[in-house]
């Protein structure tokens, strides 16, 4: 009996130890499990906070980026905010071997799309026109839109090479060649207009080589034509009367005004009084400048020296051609207060004609010589080499 009872307790006591081990284990791993937890994310914590964190707005690594594709417009306009057609838009990128190139449309708009961030060059060509650049930063998805491209009008420059040592004869000559080519819609002769700024004088011999090239083009015939069916329709000096004998006294008396006007404006008083009778197309400035210059053109020339002076010789030029027509018109429509007259209303249309000249005539006239884009104004003639003539 003593025996069994020791039994039951001995029994009792390792029951009890087994329990009280298995409660100290889950003791311990209720206690050990968070902190091993906890120790491990405060060893992972230090890394992560070692990443760099990237800034709004500033470039990661390439991998880490969504580079979204972009596009770049812009509109082509000339100085007057006119749009420009059919200009030629070249795009070059540093990371591109090829450029890209669009023309600009009927609106003057040109586009490139789908095109990856990046700086980028646009540069903007067209005839008749100094080239122009821009330079800009594409950013990714960026609708990138170029400011205006206006183009500045270029002037003429002859197609020779014009050696530092050539006489001013020559620079002269070259430039009278390049003028004679000059023709308004491609066939109306439009000699007497220089688009380079500082041309080369004209020697009197040239001056004559001017008006009589001018005098004998099939297009004046042709418009002096023209003039004389319109007076004869509205019977204009009826003394002439009608019939083939009319129209050629009107043709003649047309013709001699044209004629005389142009070789004592154009070539005779110039050649005496020293003075270049072309007129020079500015093509720059605002507006309102061009307005004056053109108009004052008509009373101001440019002389021989290069500066600008009273224009003598279209002023004297206008009286004495009109002066001249008093042989060949009808009695009643001669008289020195009509020749005054005249030469007044001839002054005017100067200054209408210098208008166009500067605003208009110059879009319509095709196939102007190329310019040297490193000169606004054209080709620069050579400074002048005493030991030359």
């Amino acid at each position: 009996m003593l025996q069994q009872s020791a039994a039951k307790i001995m029994v009792e006591f390792l029951e009890h130890s087994r329990r009280k081990g298995l409660l100290i284990r889950n003791v311990r791993s209720l206690i050990i499990g968070p902190a091993s937890f906890v120790w491990l994310v405060l060893c992972v914590q230090p890394r992560a906070q070692a990443q760099p964190q990237q800034q709004p707005g500033q470039e990661g690594p390439i991998e880490a980026q969504l580079l979204l594709p972009g596009s770049i417009s812009g509109t082509v306009i000339d100085a007057t905010g006119a749009v420009v057609v059919g200009a030629q838009v070249t795009l070059t990128r540093a990371e591109q071997s090829a450029p890209q190139e669009v023309v600009s449309g009927g609106n003057g708009q040109f586009f490139f799309g789908n095109l990856l961030p990046g700086t980028f060059q646009i540069k903007v060509t067209a005839s008749g026109f100094a080239p122009r650049t821009f330079s800009g930063m594409l950013r990714s998805g960026e609708v990138y839109f170029v400011p205006p491209s206006t183009l500045v009008p270029a002037a003429s420059q002859t197609e020779i090479q014009v050696t530092a040592s050539a006489s001013r004869v020559e620079v002269a000559e070259a430039q009278i060649k390049a003028q004679e080519k000059q023709r308004v819609l491609g066939f109306v002769p439009n000699f007497y207009v220089s688009y380079v700024a500082d041309a080369a004088p004209l020697t009197s011999k040239q001056k004559f080589k001017l008006a009589w090239k001018s005098t004998i083009d099939p297009v004046t015939f042709a418009l002096t034509g023209v003039q004389a069916g319109v007076q004869q329709a509205r019977n204009d000096y009826s003394a002439y009367g009608q019939g083939v004998e009319g129209y050629a006294k009107r043709f003649g008396a047309a013709y001699a005004d044209g004629a005389s006007g142009t070789f004592i404006g154009g070539a005779i008083l110039p050649s005496l009084f020293k003075q270049d009778p072309r007129y020079f197309y500015k093509g720059t400035g605002s507006t309102g400048s061009r307005i004056l210059y053109a108009i004052s053109r008509s009373v101001i020339a440019k002389g021989d020296n290069q500066r600008w002076q009273p224009n003598y010789s279209a002023i004297l030029g206008s009286i004495a051609s009109g002066a001249i027509s008093n042989l060949y018109y009808p009695d009643k429509d001669r008289g020195t207060a009509l020749v005054f007259e005249n030469a007044l209303i001839g002054t005017g249309e100067n200054a209408v004609v210098n208008l166009f000249q500067e605003f208009v005539i110059r879009h319509f006239t095709p196939h102007l010589p190329k310019r040297d884009p490193s000169h606004p104004f054209g080709p620069r003639a050579p400074k002048h080499d005493p030991s030359h003539p």
